[in-house]
């Protein structure tokens, strides 16, 4: 059979997939970890730093081991119920597991644990999506930056595109009316978050908080911090991460393909353009070639 020539969706990535195997090792290791550590955690993590993550994790290795991935996989390796549960009571801890949530094998005490997050709580310029906690606005007149001082000519360009009414007079930024870069209880936008930045404002904070624990023996206990997540909609991790960026709906693919894997999607979208562009024309036809001898009517 000749070979076929259609176009082929070829995956250009080097991240490989987390596949069965891999969640199969999650849970082996997760289990393996019930054997080596008294107590269980699960902790909610905000703002992420990979930075701050990575020093905390170091300074604890002795005597903690962090889980950090799919909640369902984690789900699945602690128990879901109680006929498949590894331990007395640990599905209650699984309930918890959910939205930016990590789960901390450890050999402390749950004080022991929060002295040492406390300590990595690090604040840091926020990102697209986050809520703000306060509002910022930058008054009418010259632009001033983060040390008080003059802002720079050549940042003129910059703070227009980002949506700064500002022009330039006699070198000096000149802005021509006040402006918001964020409103407090809202989500900060693309261009917000970069003008944050600039004038030096850091909103976010890397925080960690335990939201319940395990105790060998069947203990559990659910702490106070688990209390405003349980009303927090936002934790469930099923809401659509793009929403706050400020995409416009026809540069995203359609509804139902949101949930195909990125290769079988293109080439749906493909199949569907291609079937709707014979539809409105027709099959082709070819063109006929004019006689020998003669001209073609």
């Amino acid at each position: 059979m000749p070979k076929s020539r259609r176009d082929k969706v070829i995956a250009l990535t080097q991240t490989k997939k987390k596949d069965r195997e891999w969640k199969g090792g999650l849970i082996e290791q997760i289990r393996e970890a019930l054997e080596q550590y008294q107590s269980v955690f699960v902790f909610r993590c905000a703002n992420l730093r990979n930075n701050a993550f990575k020093e905390l994790k170091a300074t604890l290795a002795d005597s903690s081991r962090f889980f950090m991935g799919s909640n369902k996989v984690m789900q699945v390796a602690l128990g879901k119920g109680p006929e498949d549960e590894q331990r007395d009571g640990l599905h209650k801890l699984a309930e918890h597991v959910r939205g930016h949530a990590g789960v901390v094998f450890s050999n402390l005490t749950k004080e022991d644990v929060e002295s040492a997050m406390a300590k990595y709580e690090v604040s840091d310029y926020a990102r697209t999506g986050t809520v703000a906690r306060e509002t910022i606005v930058v008054e009418k007149g010259p632009v001033h930056g983060p040390h008080g001082g003059l802002m720079e000519h050549t940042m003129e360009p910059t703070l227009r595109k980002n949506g700064m009414p500002t022009k330039l007079n006699r070198g000096v930024i000149e802005l021509l009316a006040d402006h918001a870069l964020c409103k407090e209880g809202e989500h900060i936008s693309p261009q917000g978050a970069i003008l944050l930045r600039l004038f030096g404002h850091e909103l976010a904070t890397f925080k960690m908080d335990l939201l319940c624990g395990w105790h060998d023996g069947g203990d559990f206990e659910v702490y106070e911090d688990a209390e405003d997540v349980d009303g927090d909609e936002s934790m469930d991790g099923d809401d659509d991460r793009f929403k706050n960026d400020g995409i416009s709906s026809s540069m995203m693919l359609p509804t139902e393909l949101m949930h195909v894997e990125s290769g079988a999607a293109v080439a749906k979208l493909a199949r569907g353009k291609d079937e709707g562009s014979q539809g409105a024309r027709g099959p082709a036809r070819k063109a006929k070639k004019p006689a020998k001898g003669g001209r073609g009517r």
